[in-house]
């Protein structure tokens, strides 16, 4: 172990739930775990297993409707320590499924309700129109660039947060102007892409706040070189910003 200390990420259902490159997201956490000079260990939770002892930042992809039937029934398991996790503050983002499912509920386009954990407020229905295309927000971390490909429409609860307000691209529901949801160290969003490597400000603020989680200490990073990423993103955002 280094001097820094140990960090366990870990990445929820990466069979079931993992599309549209969301397994870049774990890569990236992971990667730049190690470049701050922490250790990282990568806990791959699949439905049944048993949950690892330590848990200090979580990720969660998008998958289909078929691969959110698979996890259900984990997923209500360990409903209490997840909202137990989130309460205390680990940080943790989940992509599209994932996203719904930590909401009060998603309802699919026949009317089946499926229980969601709660812990972000926002409920979603399913819908014959899909939403797809590059996306861009303002957040508090600056604008972040992705990729959305979703047909169920998210709609926030009264004192929800979002992740950020659409500049470019649909968000929650293609009417509001949200996307996303954020609360204490929980992201929830739509965007795929993967979501972290192309903007590393988000991966640094998880990372800070599962440092401190694991160690006791503020986060001590080091200087890393982003600036392919950097280049990469603002080409990006200026190519959707364009007008057609």
């Amino acid at each position: 172990m280094t001097a820094k200390g140990q960090i366990t990420l870990v990445h929820l259902y990466p069979r079931e739930m993992s599309i549209y490159g969301d397994l870049g997201n774990t890569r990236c956490l992971a990667a730049r775990i190690r470049r701050h000079g922490y250790d990282c260990v990568v806990h791959d939770h699949h439905p049944g297993m048993p949950w690892p002892e330590q848990a200090h930042l979580l990720m969660g992809g998008g998958g289909q409707d078929s691969g959110q039937s698979r996890v259900q029934d984990d997923l209500e398991v360990n409903a209490d320590r997840l909202r137990g996790l989130a309460a205390d503050g680990v940080p943790m983002v989940m992509i599209c499924g994932m996203y719904q499912m930590f909401g009060h509920a998603f309802i699919t386009h026949d009317g089946v309700e499926l229980p969601g954990l709660g812990i972000l407020d926002v409920t979603t229905r399913g819908q014959s129109t899909r939403m797809i295309g590059g996306i861009v927000l303002d957040t508090d971390f600056g604008q972040v660039v992705g990729f959305e490909n979703h047909s169920g429409a998210t709609v926030l609860g009264a004192g929800q947060a979002p992740f950020g307000r659409v500049v470019v691209g649909h968000g929650n529901n293609g009417t509001d102007g949200t996307e996303g949801a954020r609360t204490h160290n929980v992201i929830g969003s739509y965007l795929h892409g993967p979501i972290l490597p192309a903007n590393p400000a988000v991966a640094d603020a998880l990372i800070a706040a599962a440092a401190e989680l694991a160690t006791g200490r503020p986060f001590e990073p080091e200087p890393l070189d982003d600036s392919l990423a950097e280049q990469a993103r603002t080409r990006q955002i200026a190519r959707l910003r364009k007008p057609s």
